[in-house]
């Protein structure tokens, strides 16, 4: 039995939709890729220091807060 033949909304290829087939089911596999644009960008925010330190205390004031 073939696969379904589907049409990239991305760049408008055509391509098979295999079972196994990672990312979007609407997108080719070369669009499905992740950026490194993206992934980069969340390795350089978890790297700061400060940041981290004001995540952390807004959490515990978030979940630590007295309801009056």
């Amino acid at each position: 039995m073939p696969f379904p033949i589907r049409t990239c909304a991305v760049c408008g290829d055509e391509f098979e939709l295999k079972p196994d087939k990672p990312g979007f089911a609407n997108r080719c596999p070369s669009c499905s890729e992740p950026e490194e644009e993206e992934s980069s960008k969340g390795e350089l925010s978890s790297a700061d220091p400060e940041l981290n330190a004001a995540r952390r205390k807004t959490m515990r004031d978030m979940l630590y807060r007295k309801e009056s």
